[in-house]
């Protein structure tokens, strides 16, 4: 795929097919792990992804070696996770709401990049890796802070510089033998990564905002994402039905293809740089898409 600049002719033709569409509209835009793997994250179900069965909630919550298996795990890959770093994607969807193009960005991800990148409005579905609560008492703690716990209390840990890491940053633990669970510090509780597991329900408000920010809005960019999670596909529905205008960014099929104004089969990367270098020039109004 051929992109440099906006007005550039070696656009393809879906990017500025896209870029009509959303020209003088004020964007929502809905983003998955395919946004991430620049960063080297990779990404649950695009070509390469590493063959995965999640930890349900249902197992989390019910056994102590589940919760052992998690915690080592997370723990291990969590240094290589937190230091992963916006890549230029991240960055032109802040630059796009710092013009007043989009209205916000709704992500599936875990990872924080989106804040990172200085994006100020960002609806994260699936929760963040960067807290953890008490499903008992419900203090919060800093996962850095827990992080240094965890190797307090199990000074046998050695954490590569190097790993393979999976979507969410875990990684698959060699063994778990005498690993200690960390608990909360305050009543003893169960502790728990704020993010929605898998068989987990995201929570109402959180799923009120992103349809709230959708509904502001006068178009909606899927960038990065397969909508193989039904909250992306409920959302795309929402904007479908308002006959807004749809771009999804993706290599590879999505559900949501069929209902798309435009579809494009690339990396989200270079196609997010084209539309935040294309769009704020395009905007009918700078006073209008700002207030």
């Amino acid at each position: 795929m051929a992109l440099t600049t906006a007005g550039d002719a070696a656009l393809s033709p879906s990017v500025a097919e896209a870029i009509e569409a959303l020209a003088g509209r004020r964007v929502a835009v809905l983003t998955g792990a395919g946004v991430s793997t620049d960063s080297g994250i990779p990404d649950y179900r695009g070509e390469g992804a590493p063959v995965r069965t999640p930890m349900t909630v249902e197992q989390f919550l019910s056994s102590e070696d589940a919760r052992r298996r998690y915690w080592i795990g997370s723990h291990l890959g969590w240094r290589s996770f937190a230091s992963a770093a916006p890549n230029p994607g991240h960055t032109a969807l802040a630059m796009l709401e710092e013009h007043g193009v989009t209205t916000g960005v709704i992500t599936q991800n875990v990872d924080g990049l989106h804040v990172r990148a200085g994006s100020r409005r960002v609806v994260e579905l699936h929760g963040t890796m960067r807290r953890v609560f008490c499903t008992q008492c419900g203090q919060v703690f800093d996962r850095r802070d827990l992080g240094e716990r965890i190797e307090a209390e199990n000074p046998w840990i050695t954490v590569p510089d190097r790993v393979e890491l999976g979507p969410d940053g875990d990684v698959l633990p060699g063994g778990s033998d005498g690993f200690v669970v960390p608990v909360c510090t305050v009543c003893r509780g169960m502790l728990k990564p704020d993010v929605v597991f898998f068989g987990e329900f995201i929570p109402g408000e959180k799923f009120r905002e992103a349809e709230q920010l959708v509904r502001t809005s006068d178009a909606l960019v899927v960038a990065g994402s397969s909508l193989v999670v039904n909250s992306g596909i409920r959302l795309l529905e929402r904007a479908r039905r308002r006959r807004l205008p749809i771009v999804i960014v993706n290599r590879g099929q999505t559900r949501g293809d069929r209902r798309a104004t435009v579809k494009v089969d690339a990396g989200t990367t270079e196609v997010l740089r084209a539309f935040a270098e294309a769009l704020p020039s395009r905007a009918s109004g700078a006073s209008s898409l700002e207030g």
